[in-house]
């Protein structure tokens, strides 16, 4: 007997729940989603190479919905690594590359290698007023504020060049800063 139902009724899948996928599908998302896991405690223990290679794994093979975030976690771990290999000869170097960070726009790299420099030596005027330049080029007037008083405090050479330094235009207008620069007024 020639089957009567049309042709886009005879080679019909069989449907599908909503959210819920094949068995073979559902196994390899659920191997992406084990192996996106494992990339992320990686990262958590510090492990950035190991962790980049997985995630770069799930770009290359894993579920379509992890692409994006491992994409991002790549990054991540690059920056992460690169970061860990940084060694400098002297605490001068780390703080030239520091600013050289600052004056390119990568704020936060910066604002690390800074604090690296305090965690070595908290006395270290030059970092504070890496500092106080950083937190006045981003808007963070306290922060500012309370790192120029330091500097200034460790070396009162600092106040002579604040005065001058246009990258505390934004502070000009303070008077708390103007009262930091210019004390005997």
């Amino acid at each position: 007997m020639p089957d009567s139902r049309p042709e886009s009724a005879k080679a019909k899948q069989p449907r599908i729940a909503a959210g819920k996928l094949p068995p073979a599908a559902d196994y390899a998302h659920q191997q992406s989603v084990t192996q996106f896991q494992t990339a992320v405690q990686l990262m958590q223990e510090g492990k950035f190479e190991r962790a980049r290679t997985l995630f770069e794994k799930l770009i290359e093979n894993g579920s379509p919905d992890l692409l994006e975030r491992s994409r991002v976690y790549v990054m991540v771990c690059s920056r992460h690594a690169k970061k860990a290999a940084l060694e400098f000869a002297s605490p001068e170097e780390q703080y030239d590359y520091a600013i050289s960070l600052l004056n390119t726009g990568h704020y936060e790299d910066a604002r690390d290698q800074f604090d690296g420099l305090l965690r070595a030596n908290p006395d270290a005027d030059y970092a504070h007023y890496g500092l106080a330049v950083l937190n006045s080029i981003t808007g963070q007037a306290e922060e500012c504020l309370d790192h120029l008083s330091r500097a200034i405090n460790l070396n009162p050479l600092n106040r002579i060049q604040a005065r001058s330094d246009s990258d505390f235009n934004d502070m000009a207008d303070d008077p708390r800063f103007t009262e930091l620069l210019y004390p005997e007024t």
